[in-house]
């Protein structure tokens, strides 16, 4: 579509999503927000929007929602860096998720301009479909949120978090990854490739769940997950290969696990663990599962059978003996 069509314009769709057409330059939300513009800025900026000028890019939303963040500072629950910091979280999130939304209900649009009740224009079936799911969504939005935020507050006791640093904890990391996931990118359609990608992470995403894991991030070919309990998380990393691996339709899949101290923050976790997990990855066979040395002393005798692996060089590690791990 190189135009509007039926009378429908991109500002329409903008107006129905935001609520308001944007009338506020940057001096006047700030101004009326009661917030020096440089913080203003700063805090656009960590939602991960460019700077707009002297446009009139802001609605009395935007002016809303700078003067709620402000306000937290003004009457010292946070300082202004810790804002910015949450700022940038829900920024980086957001941006993600609407990306997902879009690429998810692009296809229903598609849809409803086929059937019945086309309206000659994709902007007048994403309308139609803004008013009917998005304020469910928002509401899903908001119940999601809270309940995450509560199961991420019972992990600062559950994972044994020290007083001294609740960032720093103990956990299982794994690893997943696709096999040959380039070559497969070269040889099929962008179609299938995206199938593959979304049936690969959905799957992932169900078995690590449902063995009270969290998946950190995705990255097209690869899941990285945690969990607090060595066993639960080879389970998890078994099944994985189970679902997908032992699918004839779906590509082989390696996964690595290394246990130890790592940091959380901003929703991501760093340490040791991590790269290990990764590593070991990179070195294991297609449907199988290897570990670190720490993970294997910690798995219920009985319940999993290990066979330590010839030394090899893992970078930055050094020489390192890993273990093969199967069910018993």
């Amino acid at each position: 579509m190189t135009g509007p069509e039926q009378g429908f314009t991109r500002q329409d769709l903008e107006k129905a999503i935001l609520g308001d057409s944007p009338q506020l330059t940057s001096d006047a939300v700030a101004e009326a927000a009661g917030v020096p513009l440089e913080q203003a800025r700063r805090l656009w900026r960590a939602l991960g929007f460019p700077e707009a000028g002297d446009a009139a890019a802001f609605t009395d939303s935007d002016r809303v929602a700078l003067a709620t963040i402000v306000r937290a500072v003004d009457i010292g629950a946070i300082d202004f860096d810790t804002a910015v910091r949450l700022t940038r979280a829900v920024g980086q999130t957001m941006a993600r998720l609407a990306d997902w939304q879009v690429a998810t209900l692009s296809a229903r649009v598609e849809q409803l301009e086929a059937g019945p009740e086309a309206t000659g224009s994709r902007i007048g079936s994403a309308l139609r479909l803004t008013e009917q799911v998005g304020i469910p969504f928002e509401e899903l939005l908001v119940y999601c949120w809270r309940r995450h935020l509560a199961q991420a507050v019972a992990r600062v006791e559950a994972l044994g978090a020290s007083e001294s640093d609740l960032h720093t904890t103990q956990v299982t990391v794994g690893f997943a990854d696709i096999v040959r996931f380039t070559a497969l990118s070269n040889e099929l359609d962008e179609d299938r490739i995206g199938d593959l990608v979304e049936i690969f992470e959905s799957r992932c995403a169900d078995v690590v769940a449902a063995s009270s894991g969290r998946v950190i991030k995705t990255l097209g070919d690869s899941v990285l997950f945690v969990c607090e309990d060595p066993a639960r998380a080879m389970d998890i990393a078994l099944s994985i290969i189970d679902v997908i691996g032992h699918d004839i339709r779906l590509p082989d899949v390696r996964i690595g696990l290394a246990t130890g101290s790592v940091i959380m923050q901003l929703g991501d976790v760093f340490g040791p663990p991590v790269n290990m997990a990764a590593r070991l990855t990179g070195v294991a066979r297609r449907n199988r599962v290897i570990t670190d040395r720490t993970t294997a002393d910690l798995l219920p005798v009985g319940q999993f059978h290990s066979r330590l692996l010839p030394a090899r060089p893992l970078r930055g590690f050094g020489v390192v003996e890993p273990v093969a791990v199967r069910r018993h």
